[in-house]
């Protein structure tokens, strides 16, 4: 039987893959997971024209912004729930974590989206048996801080 680090280790993996290669419209947005521990997670996306949301500032769409904090967000919560989950099968990690869903999210734009490459990161500021307060931020690669937002996430 694989020790408790292993198990966490596996799950960890299996959301780095979900979240970065399986959920389609994180594929479109074309988000990579750069780190993923069970306290957060970081992921990056290069700008790219169909993501431009001011054609005359060549700015990063709104939604985009909000959609990447959101995901970074879910992504967070999820990690926050790998402990609990770490002795069960495949079949109850897999439902856990079908679970998890946006209660809300509140976005604030600090400054338009310019830059070349966007990272976003959450970490969780609650997690109980029902739902997890995630912290989420985007910087550009100047380490601009671009965007913040507040989600709460359904986990149980």
């Amino acid at each position: 039987m694989p020790s408790l680090e292993q198990q966490t280790g596996e799950i960890i993996d299996w959301l780095h893959r979900l979240y970065e290669q399986r959920l389609p419209f994180n594929r479109v947005l074309g988000i990579e997971v750069t780190s993923l521990t069970a306290e957060g997670g970081t992921m990056a996306f290069a700008m790219r024209e169909d993501l431009v949301g001011n054609v005359f500032h060549r700015t990063l769409h709104g939604g985009v912004i909000s959609a990447v904090l959101d995901a970074v967000g879910g992504l967070t919560a999820s990690a926050s729930l790998v402990a609990r989950t770490a002795c069960l099968s495949e079949e109850e990690v897999g439902a856990i974590f079908a679970r998890v869903g946006t209660i809300d999210l509140r976005v604030d734009y600090l400054r338009p989206g310019k830059g070349e490459r966007f990272s976003a990161s959450g970490r969780i500021m609650r997690t109980g048996r029902k739902v997890a307060v995630v912290r989420m931020e985007m910087h550009n690669e100047k380490a601009v801080l671009v965007a913040v937002g507040t989600g709460t996430y359904m986990v149980g």
